[in-house]
């Protein structure tokens, strides 16, 4: 979600392995923003990172787990979760940071690429999962926060309520392959809000359709179709 546009540890200071790591995840970033991951070599990876191949090899073992190590570091870096104090200021806070990482050159060529390869190698799959994972369970706690302080109904799912915040942005990407903007991350935070605060969200909340809660739902979900 939230990033550098760089990836971040390259400045981190450490001993040699640290340095070493730091050059091949910066060398397997670009050569996924320019070749895609079936086209990711880990002796590219070697030669445009400066160390040896039988040091990728033996670390990384494969392009996969190129990937994999990228994600997590990625994961590490990015940012917590935002406590604006409010839920809606936080919530438009996360769609402001999905917005820029998907729309930043560098970094949203990158998800795309493992979003691409993630269709297709359970591998990527696996890598993904993990980094969004983790990204979700961190800006839930704004989620939660947000219920203690009353704001949303008790047994609200934070996690479920920050991937609805970002569905939309990632719909319009991958799937329509239309503009993804400031409105419609406005759109898409304003109107997850208005979902969870009617009940949406609460584990165990009535099937969309059945009550208040579903006909909230419904209504987000339809808009953000639009």
């Amino acid at each position: 979600m939230e990033q550098e546009s760089r990836l971040a540890g390259t400045v981190r200071p450490g001993g040699r392995t640290a340095r070493v790591r730091a050059a091949v995840l910066e060398a397997t970033q670009d050569e996924l923003v320019e070749r895609g991951f079936h086209g990711l070599s880990m002796d590219q990876v070697a030669a445009r990172a400066g160390v040896g191949k039988t040091t990728v090899y033996r670390r990384w073992g494969s392009p996969a787990g190129l990937v994999a190590d990228l994600m997590t570091e990625l994961a590490e870096q990015s940012s917590p979760h935002a406590d604006t104090g409010s839920v809606e200021g936080d919530l438009r806070a996360n769609a402001v940071g999905v917005l820029a990482a998907v729309t930043d050159p560098r970094l949203g060529a990158t998800f795309q690429a493992v979003i691409a390869a993630a269709t297709c190698d359970d591998d990527a799959a696996g890598a993904l999962h993990a980094f969004y994972g983790r990204r979700v369970r961190e800006w839930a706690k704004a989620v939660d926060l947000a219920v203690k302080r009353g704001e949303l109904p008790a047994g609200t799912d934070g996690e479920e309520v920050i991937r609805a915040v970002s569905a939309p942005l990632y719909y319009r990407l991958l799937v329509t392959r239309e503009p993804v903007d400031a409105a419609v991350a406005e759109r898409a935070a304003l109107r997850t809000l208005a979902a969870a605060r009617a009940g949406a969200f609460v584990t165990g909340a009535l099937p969309s359709g059945s009550g208040p809660e579903g006909a909230a739902a419904d209504g987000a979900g339809q808009a953000d179709q639009r």
